[in-house]
């Protein structure tokens, strides 16, 4: 009975299976056996020509690294840094801007400058934050009344139309970007003025 069913497995796997080598190996369990036999046999040899191959790729590494014309110097960094020697006077040291604190503005005989609480001069590195123009200012000058926003919005920066509204006045300096405009008398704190959008725009020392 046993027989009987093994060459039942036997030819069921023949005809499924398709693997018809596996019985001319043997029958049975007999088969079954030396063809695990021989699968073992085949990763043995797989595990093998893989740990020869790792030696191999050991050997040739040693062989590089040990190699005398390997380079053995370490990179260089490239750097766009300009090198300074300690005590040297060759370096080049570049220009430290300040801005005023606080911002001052006044007339024409005040001293333009850096302007601090001990040092009151008046900023003539004005800028506007609103309309982004560099404030102009004209000693001994002040604005006609009859100036508005439009006047300015279309001639500045040109001095040429902007004379056909200065008066002049000693001791007065005219203030103006494209979107305002002050003259000045007297040595005045620019955070005063709340509507003007005027900021220091750094000192070169």
């Amino acid at each position: 009975m046993a027989e009987e069913l093994d060459r039942l497995l036997d030819e069921v796997e023949r005809r499924f299976c398709r693997m018809p080598e596996w019985g001319a190996a043997g029958g049975g369990r007999n088969g079954d056996r030396e063809r695990a036999a021989t699968a073992e046999g085949r990763s043995a040899k797989t595990l093998m020509d893989a740990g020869s191959d790792e030696d191999d790729i050991d050997d040739i590494i040693d062989e590089i690294c040990n190699d005398s014309s390997f380079a053995r110097t370490p990179l260089k960094l490239k750097c766009n840094y300009p090198s300074v020697t300690p005590g040297s006077n060759g370096a080049v040291v570049q220009a430290h801007k300040k801005r005023c604190c606080p911002v001052y503005l006044g007339g024409s005989s005040s001293p333009n400058g850096i302007g601090t609480n001990i040092s009151k001069r008046t900023c003539d590195q004005l800028r506007c934050t609103a309309c982004d123009f560099r404030v102009l200012l004209f000693n001994d000058y002040s604005w006609d009344q009859s100036c508005d926003y439009l006047f300015f919005r279309n001639n500045m920066p040109e001095l040429s139309k902007l004379r056909a509204k200065m008066i002049k006045k000693k001791g007065s300096r005219a203030y103006a970007c494209q979107c305002s405009w002050r003259s000045i008398h007297e040595l005045t704190d620019l955070q005063a003025d709340q509507q003007l959008r005027w900021v220091c725009g750094k000192h070169a020392e």
